[in-house]
């Protein structure tokens, strides 16, 4: 099967978890921004949860079935429509051939995926379908999607056939309440006050900044950047001042990393990011927060809290473990009896 682009939006891309093991060669790991929006959309489309699948940036495309299908849409909240009529998130979607699936503007997070029942079928770069639009790989010709595209998918025949034979599109009946965000880290980092709280742990050069830099970047607000992307999210606030001027020899750096280059300016690293730096590293957002960071538009504010190595290794692992949860109430066709917003 496959799905026809009507309309691309924004930034819409192919994306799956990421190529790792290719920083050696200065090839960045790429993949989805919010990891765990993407999973839960495979998981509800009956995919492995690293199939790929599209990333839809603030307005989302409008999309023809070319075959009944089976999918999902997670993350932001951009509206989304079949035939012109509202489709809930976070649940499975039956879609019968010739449907459009169409998505506005987000009114609330930055990103979304689109899970569809065997994955989107792209040509695999460096052992991943993940669009890296700088080198040009993966995806669709290594771009946003355009006009007139045509997205091959995987046989999710198994899955449509499990489902049944329904008019336009239909849900069970243990998805009565759309999902809520299942993860203990995201709702325990959440927001206060309309300002997003990230986790942070210090960076290798946290003690080379001035204490009042220091006391700065712990308690004052910064607000997310119109330039931000894919590479980077750059922020707008106090300015950080080191005490040592000497430049530092390039280095090992990866997504979550937050470096401040000269002016004092924090831009904290995102999926895309290059995979050496120069610049001194004042803290690491902690993994488990980086599905958040995803979801930060620009004109958003951000606040930062420590946290110790350790706390955030238990925060990981009780992300993955709900996450493991999630998977097995799927599985079993269950109702949820967790939270998930």
């Amino acid at each position: 099967m496959s799905l026809t682009v009507i309309k691309p939006g924004f930034h819409t891309t192919v994306q799956d978890l990421g190529r790792p093991g290719w920083r050696h060669g200065g090839i960045p790991e790429g993949g989805a921004m919010d990891s765990i929006a993407l999973r839960i959309a495979n998981l509800l489309a009956r995919n492995a949860q690293g199939a790929a699948a599209l990333e839809l940036t603030l307005t989302g495309p409008q999309l023809r079935l070319e075959q009944d299908t089976l999918l999902a849409v997670t993350g932001a909240e951009m509206a989304p429509t079949l035939d012109d009529e509202p489709i809930p998130q976070w649940r499975p979607i039956w879609a019968a051939a010739g449907a459009v699936l169409a998505f506005g503007q987000a009114a609330s997070g930055c990103r979304a995926y689109v899970a569809v029942a065997g994955g989107i079928d792209a040509a695999p770069a460096l052992g991943s379908r993940s669009t890296d639009t700088r080198a040009g790989i993966g995806g669709i010709a290594g771009r946003p999607l355009r006009r007139g595209d045509a997205l091959p998918c995987g046989s999710g025949a198994g899955a449509a056939k499990a489902w049944g034979s329904r008019p336009k599109w239909a849900a069970p009946a243990w998805f009565a309440a759309p999902p809520r965000t299942l993860l203990a880290s995201r709702s325990s980092s959440g927001s206060t006050a309309g300002t997003t709280v990230l986790r942070v742990v210090p960076g290798a050069e946290y003690g080379q900044f001035r204490e009042a830099a220091r006391t700065a970047f712990m308690r004052e607000r910064y607000r997310v950047a119109p330039a931000s992307d894919r590479m980077g999210v750059r922020l707008d606030g106090p300015p950080l001042e080191t005490s040592d001027s000497a430049e530092l020899l390039s280095h090992g750096v990866i997504a979550g990393t937050i470096q401040v280059p000269h002016g004092g300016t924090p831009i904290i690293l995102a999926a895309d990011c290059q995979t050496t730096g120069g610049y001194p590293k004042i803290a690491h957002v902690i993994s488990a927060d980086l599905p958040v960071l995803a979801q930060c538009s620009p004109g958003d504010w951000l606040t930062f809290t420590e946290v110790t190595s350790g706390e955030a290794q238990r925060i990981l692992l009780d992300q993955e473990r709900e996450m493991r949860v999630l998977a097995a109430a799927i599985r079993l066709s269950s109702p949820f009896s967790m939270n998930l917003r």
